[in-house]
């Protein structure tokens, strides 16, 4: 089995050639829905897709039966979104990384319920992040760790409740033994000094983005 899932989604890409420097050879490929249309533009040819298929143009959907792509179709009228079916598909194949791409442009509705789709407690021991090359966007639990370049933003944000900081490192503005409060914005646009940040929290969820030069 591959490292990690990649799921495609049909939301905004501001920078699909950016794309390119996530993806690896080895990565399990899986479209929800529309975002077929993203890997298909970057040469990739999904191993599955998944959603009630509203959103994939005849076009598309040619390429994928042409290709034996495996498509799982669900009804239109649905509980979960075409995201959380994937989502759902990866975990339960066993992946523990698990990469989200195109899943923050758009309706704004489709963001947050993306974002807030990280939170279950069922991925809290996996590495499940979205990720369009511009911003990186994840939860924390207990700790942190984010490769990138000095100067790059980091911004630490209590999600539901305050957030009690342990430590941070590589961050120019340091936390030590500090309470993040839900309704301020302190955590906000932290710069990296170095190519790794720490992060350590003591209690509470941590949304963290780190947004990219």
């Amino acid at each position: 089995m591959s490292n990690r899932a990649i799921i495609f989604i049909n939301g905004d890409l501001p920078n699909l050639d950016a794309v390119r420097e996530l993806i690896r050879d080895d990565d399990l490929i899986i479209a929800a829905d529309g975002g077929t249309r993203h890997a298909l533009a970057l040469g990739l040819i999904p191993s599955v897709v998944i959603g009630d298929l509203d959103s994939l143009d005849a076009v598309n959907r040619r390429v994928l039966e042409e290709n034996q792509v495996e498509i799982i179709k669900y009804p239109k009228d649905k509980d979960e979104t075409d995201l959380e079916l994937a989502l759902n598909y990866a975990v339960n194949a066993g992946y523990k990384k698990i990469r989200l791409v195109a899943a923050l442009g758009g309706r704004l509705d489709h963001t947050l319920g993306n974002l807030s789709l990280l939170t279950k407690e069922s991925l809290a021991e996996l590495d499940v992040r979205a990720d369009d090359r511009v911003d990186e966007v994840f939860f924390a639990r207990k700790h942190a760790q984010i490769h990138g370049r000095i100067g790059e933003i980091i911004s630490l944000i209590p999600w539901g409740n305050d957030v009690q900081i342990a430590r941070t490192e590589g961050l120019r503005w340091s936390l030590q033994k500090e309470r993040l409060y839900a309704h301020q914005t302190r955590g906000i646009s932290n710069e990296m000094t170095a190519e790794g940040a720490q992060i350590e929290i003591e209690n509470g969820l941590l949304l963290i983005i780190h947004t990219r030069k």
